[in-house]
């Protein structure tokens, strides 16, 4: 039995990177011997154990071979006969085809550290068009990596968007890599990607048409800037989907099923944009109104949040956010409980709180011009 460090551990060391998780291929051993080791049997598709000390993952060596459309369309096989070179030779891209054997040395039988040197992107063989989830991740290794995809594998992944692969593929595995990558350092090369291969206006279907020609460049630009300021994956969603109309927002948002964080400040972004920036023109009731609208009072962080969204995608909207903020620290200061105290059904209380916040607002704001 021998046990080598795979993938991406092996890719990231190269890269001089840290190793956040450490993947473990063993070879020659079967399931009853890893248990007899005291491994814990996890995996459910294919022989995957924890280590009893360190619970890191080790998988048998394996094989694959499609059987059907889509990600989960793949019929493994594990046996102490498969060797290194077969598991390897399943995977996706060259540079995460290496391994490292126990006494360090690497195994890089597709030359993935040739195409580490020359900063390519490149598929290990013709078994790459199988796995749709691939084209998703050369994207996010895209923003990730300033690498170029070899012309080959560009091909490979235009023809497996044009066979409809892309629309098998599976929701959580999507926002798996669209999230990651989107929380790369420059998100504008996963977008860059997935439009060289046709792949964008399929994942993003919901609103294609704002994410092509200059609107996308914008997109891009923004995006990335968010990225460099440190942006929360929520921020960086709402800045990619904030073009588009609301509902096609929250449609994208319930194909994909993404995060209620991300999504709502995501449909919160495109409905109401526009307002922040106008808001040097509104009044005081007008200013409340809309932060009633935006649930400001009661979600002050996802306000903070939002206001972020709209400064990072108009910069020229920053006199209408700050005005937004102090009206909100306005509209704090008063004691909601106090009045309430002081009238006698839910209706009056309401109508009594909300001038008292108007007047709270006037005081600190100037009237608008």
């Amino acid at each position: 039995m021998k046990i080598y460090s795979v993938g991406g551990a092996v890719r990231d060391e190269l890269f001089g990177l840290p190793v956040v998780d450490r993947d473990y291929v063993v070879v020659g051993a079967t399931p009853e011997d890893m248990v007899a080791l005291g491994y814990k049997p996890v995996g459910r598709d294919f022989p995957v154990f924890l280590h009893p000390q360190t619970h890191e993952e080790y998988a048998l060596a394996r094989t694959e071979r499609k059987t059907a459309r889509g990600y989960h369309g793949f019929e493994f096989h594990a046996a102490p006969d498969v060797t290194l070179e077969q598991d390897l030779a399943r995977r996706d891209l060259t540079i995460n085809a290496m391994a490292r054997g126990e006494d360090g040395k690497i195994i890089d039988p597709f030359n993935g550290m040739a195409d580490i040197r020359a900063r390519i992107f490149r598929h290990v063989g013709p078994a790459f068009v199988e796995d749709p989830v691939r084209i998703l991740r050369v994207a996010r290794f895209a923003a990730r990596f300033d690498f170029a995809i070899a012309p080959e594998t560009l091909a490979l992944m235009r023809e497996m968007v044009v066979r409809g692969e892309v629309d098998a593929l599976v929701a959580e595995r999507v926002w798996q890599e669209l999230s990651r990558g989107l929380m790369e350092r420059q998100p504008s090369r996963m977008l860059d990607a997935l439009a060289a291969c046709g792949a964008l206006a399929i994942v993003l279907r919901e609103f294609a048409r704002e994410l092509s020609g200059e609107a996308l460049a914008s997109r891009k630009k923004i995006i990335d800037n968010a990225a460099r300021a440190g942006a929360g994956l929520p921020q960086r969603f709402a800045l990619l989907t904030m073009q588009a109309e609301d509902a096609a927002v929250a449609a994208l948002c319930g194909r994909l099923r993404v995060p209620q964080e991300c999504a709502d400040l995501a449909v919160l972004a495109a409905r109401q944009y526009k307002n922040a920036a106008h808001a040097t023109a509104l009044d005081a009731a007008a200013l409340l109104s809309l932060l009633q609208g935006v649930d400001a009072l009661r979600r002050p962080e996802r306000f903070a949040q939002w206001l972020a969204v709209i400064e990072w995608d108009a910069p020229e909207a920053t006199r209408g956010t700050a005005r937004l903020r102090a009206a909100l620290a306005a509209a704090q200061t008063v004691d909601a409980g106090a009045i309430a105290k002081q009238q006698q059904g839910p209706e009056q209380i309401r109508d009594a709180v909300a001038v008292a916040r108007v007047e709270a607002i006037a005081r600190v704001l100037p009237k608008p011009a």
